[in-house]
């Protein structure tokens, strides 16, 4: 009986550790930045189930934050984890099959805007031990929503804002490789998706490097006329989101990167303009499925 009792309990505490074994992981990895030598880190998200098969491969989708969400990539890293992908994931416990890479970019000259200066770390967001935390609330906004279809002029607009993600291109590059060497990485099905700053981000580094992602989802965030080439040629499939009341980025300026993808023959683009919604119109892409079931059918041939 004392045998049937202990091997009962050796049993049930290895089910125990086997099923804790295979939920999902949030690591924070050392990297020094190219930019200025300093110690940072960034996050690494390995989904539910990564442990349990040692031989899958996962597809990653690297996540470029917004311009609020800048740190020193240390004890500021977490404010990453205020939005996106990995919001979902790891806050609200999601179970999104993406291995996630999340780096902060640094502050560069942004230190003193009031959203930023102001900011409290109690506003980041914790995983609770037992269920989610409830989401926020959306923006609100009196902003009317714009006309749709109307073409600006870009020929006199810079096609980067400053101090963005251009800026940490190599940094990002490095952190992508270490982790397609680390981690169980389908090369074929690496995804790329910002909001805001990290739209503008997105397209850029899908401009500068266009056979390396499988699919790209800028939010927020439009593309310049004159990224669009690379991105046409690569036939890179996009799906590319703006806000019909955004107060931050105007919709009217995605339309000519969008004209110009059209006239270059790239037609796997989807241009989803949610009207009623202010800048934070990530809130509700992220919180659904459409977007994420989209890109787990992008592969590169």
């Amino acid at each position: 009986m004392w045998t049937a009792w202990w091997l009962g309990v050796c049993l049930l505490a290895t089910t125990s550790v086997g099923a804790a074994s295979y939920e999902a992981q949030l690591l924070r990895l050392n990297y020094q930045s190219q930019i200025d030598q300093s110690k940072r880190q960034y996050l690494v998200y390995l989904p539910k189930g990564y442990a349990k098969n040692p031989q899958q491969k996962w597809p990653l989708l690297l996540f470029l934050h917004g311009n609020g969400e800048r740190g020193n990539g240390l004890d500021e890293l977490d404010y990453t984890l205020v939005h996106g992908p990995l919001y979902e994931a790891w806050i609200q416990k999601r179970d999104l099959p993406f291995i996630m890479l999340v780096p902060q970019l640094q502050m560069f000259n942004m230190g003193s805007l009031p959203y930023i200066a102001q900011r409290q770390k109690s506003s980041i967001p914790q995983r609770l031990q037992e269920g989610v935390p409830a989401r926020p609330q959306l923006f609100g906004s009196e902003q009317p929503i714009r006309p749709a279809n109307k073409i600006v002029d870009m020929s006199k607009v810079q096609p980067l804002l400053p101090d963005g993600w251009e800026r940490a291109e190599q940094d990002v590059l490095s952190m992508l490789k270490t982790v397609q060497q680390q981690y169980r990485v389908d090369n074929n099905r690496l995804y790329l998706s910002g909001i805001s700053y990290g739209g503008f981000g997105s397209w850029y580094l899908a401009s500068k490097h266009p056979n390396l992602f499988a699919a790209v989802a800028p939010v927020v965030g439009w593309g310049h006329p004159d990224l669009m080439a690379p991105i046409a040629k690569a036939k890179t499939p996009l799906w590319v989101v703006a806000a019909g009341r955004d107060s931050a980025i105007n919709k009217d300026y995605f339309y000519p990167g969008i004209e110009t993808l059209r006239q270059l023959g790239h037609t796997n683009v989807r241009f989803s303009v949610l009207e009623q919604a202010e800048h934070d119109a990530w809130r509700q892409i992220y919180a659904g499925s459409d977007l994420f079931d989209w890109l787990l059918q992008q592969k590169r041939p």
